[in-house]
């Protein structure tokens, strides 16, 4: 579980504040669901002993403790994760090491029946972020500032392990670090060989394997470092039992000395000279460093048994599978190789908060893991099906994992690096074929999508080709999902692992004077597609509005308000839900509410541009409030929950409520044009045909999944103007070769 509690400047924040202790408890229980028989579990110095390094608070410990070992899961105990001690030291401090061992002792004779610790997770990478770069406390930004911090770690894991196995001789270190490999053009290639050096040196003081001529070696006496405190370690060597790799896809780096060639927040430099530093993935043509060679280089290194002790990605859900695929079965190679690789960790169950920012403010952005943490109680995801099969089977089994992940397409690519063509509309292919080891699953099946002339479906489509998902984006004369023959031909034809409804009739004042026709389209349609996909094991989700509801409450609407539709437009929608329901009890039905997006001309957002860039006036009801949708957070939303399995009815859409004439003001100001250009009036003097509830404010009891509206607006703006600036493509259409691989 992701357990960080990291100070900046003097505020500490802590991943596992996020949850109460109770539920901390609970989560036990699914950890133990997955079949994970051994866990790397928190029991920080920083949460224990936060104010008086006498004063420890063993409440939630004991519990914890009696709980993992009644559920038969063995605990690797983590003291400090990315933490510089509680309040009354840090990094710097000569009696952190002591601080820390006493601490490490009366864990150890509390629990003497543990026996695997990883007292000071990553010191490299902590050192890296607190004594070098300043991102966190003690915020020293100096190469002497960098060894002592790693050098105080070092030190606290060997005096830490010395009072544990004085407690329990038996007990095991498993020590943890980024081993990302750093790759350099010619010209700065001495930089790369010296920090492919450096990677290892937590391993190697605690082995006493420092070299005296190793570049790692020299920079640490040329920092200020004492030769008799190097000497130390290698007196009393303090091994690792298990050497564990920290593995991520962005780990390892890509030094260019080329820089010109690159935006400016990619410049770095080593303060001889200037070089590009950028994640090797986005850069090279060869992509990063292997996972296999990886482990390999550090069993070969130590002989020592070797786990991955972190795998995980922030991306979409079937990326996080196809990530930890490929880590397990490299893990796997590298075994069947002779490698003593022992364990894959999947990191981290709960999902982890704000690391975008590096930790440094509390924002609240949530990335999830195995568990969402955004519904009422944490929802297990794809990725936690995953491991229970690879729990019981050793084998990771989904239908998509037949694809390669981002990291080995052409779409990794950043626009400045020398792999990018802007011409190419196939930067989504594979660059190089992966081994055989790295997918382990049949091709991966198409995903069908319903609606292709409309904004959803065509939303659906481009966002399926950025994430590599193979797709058939269909017209009606390949589909007509109200003719049951034709659903059925469809299925049979392409064998869809699943099929996304965006069809539909969407001229909600036309349907006043058009029923039969929208609920052909709207009712009848989604019904009989639901029943054939339950009949064929297909996963379906399909689409309905807020205008089920009659606008009466007067807080936003979840899942289980009664519908009461005012309009025909809202009864087919209302109806279309029943059908759905009644057809098939693993289809996923998403109500959502006033699309904008940045792809089509049609939508509100899009219209009150043109309209304020012309100098015309923006009329817009001030008495109807919706939950504005951001169209592309909508796709990605709904794709993950189609992915995770998930059925029923679930509310999507951004949070927060507005007007429309308000969300009209708003769009008006963040254009930089004059607000004062928007007309609000009550919605009877704008003639709708079809009565508007006079409020459809949705949120979900389900999990709230879309972050606030107006965040949504921005990215809106900031995808136009990516737009603007990029070469002119052809659209991803249904005919487009290389849309639907």
């Amino acid at each position: 579980m992701e357990c960080t509690v990291n100070r900046v400047e003097n505020r500490f924040h802590s991943q596992l504040a996020r949850r109460s202790r109770n539920e901390r408890l609970a989560d036990l229980e699914r950890v133990a669901s997955l079949g994970i028989r051994r866990l790397r579990f928190p029991l920080l110095w920083e949460e224990l002993a936060p104010d008086d390094p006498e004063k420890i608070d063993w409440s939630f410990a004991d519990l914890a403790v009696e709980r993992l070992r009644a559920l038969g899961i063995r605990p690797i105990v983590g003291l400090v994760h990315h933490g510089s001690g509680p309040r009354y030291t840090s990094l710097l401090d000569p009696r952190f090491p002591q601080l820390l061992a006493r601490f490490a002792r009366a864990v150890a004779e509390r629990y003497p029946d543990l026996d695997a610790f990883t007292p000071v997770n990553e010191p490299l990478t902590t050192a890296r972020f607190s004594g070098l770069y300043g991102h966190w406390y003690p915020h020293a930004r100096d190469p002497l500032s960098f060894c002592r911090a790693l050098l105080t770690q070092i030190r606290a894991v060997v005096l830490a392990m010395r009072e544990v196995r004085a407690v329990n001789p038996a007990a095991q270190l498993v020590q943890t670090e980024d081993l990302g490999e750093t790759f350099g053009s010619p010209g700065v290639a001495y930089q790369a060989e010296f920090e492919n050096e450096r990677r290892w040196l937590p391993f190697d003081l605690l082995a006493g394997a420092l070299r005296d001529d190793s570049p790692a070696a020299h920079y640490l006496r040329w920092a200020g470092i004492p030769e008799r405190e190097l000497a130390a370690f290698a007196e009393k060597p303090c091994p690792p039992d298990i050497v564990g790799i920290n593995h991520y896809v962005t780990s390892s780096r890509f030094l260019d000395e080329d820089f010109t060639k690159y935006a400016p927040e990619r410049h770095g430099g080593n303060g001889r000279e200037v070089y590009a530093d950028v994640e090797a993935v986005r850069a090279r043509p060869e992509g990063s460093a292997e996972p296999t060679t990886l482990l390999r280089q550090a069993w070969a290194r130590y002989g020592r048994p070797v786990a991955v002790t972190e795998a995980h990605v922030d991306c979409t859900r079937e990326e996080q599978l196809r990530w930890f695929a490929e880590i397990w079965n490299s893990a796997q190679a590298a075994r069947n190789e002779g490698s003593a690789v022992v364990a894959v960790t999947a990191w981290s169950l709960f999902g982890a908060y704000d690391w975008n920012s590096l930790l440094t403010v509390a924002a609240g952005n949530y990335e999830s893991g195995a568990f969402d943490l955004r519904s009422a109680e944490p929802r297990p995801t794809a990725l936690a099906g995953l491991l229970r099969n690879v729990s019981k089977t050793g084998e990771c089994r989904h239908p998509l994992l037949g694809a390669a992940g981002w990291w080995r397409r052409r779409v990794r690519f950043l626009p400045d690096t020398p792999g990018y063509d802007p011409t190419d509309r196939r930067q989504v292919r594979t660059v190089f074929t992966p081994p055989a080891s790295h997918t382990g699953a049949a091709p991966c099946p198409m995903l069908l999508i319903t609606g292709a002339s409309g904004t959803l479906g065509q939303a659906f489509a481009r966002i399926c080709y950025l994430r590599g998902l193979p797709y058939r984006l269909l017209t009606r004369g390949e589909m007509d999902i109200a003719d049951g023959e034709s659903v059925k031909n469809a299925l049979r034809a392409f064998s869809p692992w699943a099929v996304v409804n965006a069809a539909g009739y969407v001229r909600v004042d036309d349907a006043e004077q058009d029923r039969e026709r929208c609920f052909r389209e709207n009712a009848q349609g989604p019904g009989i597609l639901a029943a054939a996909c339950a009949e064929r094991s297909v996963r379906l989700v399909s689409f309905s509005s807020d205008l089920v509801f009659d606008g009466r409450k007067d807080a936003p609407y979840l899942e289980s308000d009664p519908v009461a539709p005012l309009n025909v437009y809202g009864e087919s929608k209302a109806a279309a839900e029943r059908g759905i329901a009644n057809a098939s009890q693993s289809a996923l039905v998403v109500r959502t509410s006033a699309f904008f997006s940045p792809w089509d001309a049609h939508n509100f957002v899009t219209q009150t541009l043109e309209k304020l860039a012309a100098g015309e006036p923006v009329i817009a009801a001030e008495d109807l409030v919706i939950s504005p949708t951001y169209v592309p957070d909508l796709v990605h939303a709904a794709l993950n929950l189609l992915i995770d399995g998930e059925h029923g009815l679930w509310h999507l859409a951004n949070s927060g409520s507005v007007s429309w004439a308000e969300f009209a003001r708003t769009v008006a100001f963040h254009s930089g044009h004059d607000p004062a250009l928007v007309w609000g009036c009550p919605s009877s003097d704008l003639n709708f045909r079809a009565p508007r509830p006079r409020q459809t404010a949705l949120h979900s009891q389900r999990g709230q999944l879309l972050n606030d509206w107006r965040g949504a607006l921005d990215r809106y703006f900031q995808e136009r103007r990516d737009a603007a600036h990029a070469p002119a493509t052809q659209p991803c259409g249904a005919n487009e070769p290389f849309a639907r691989s």
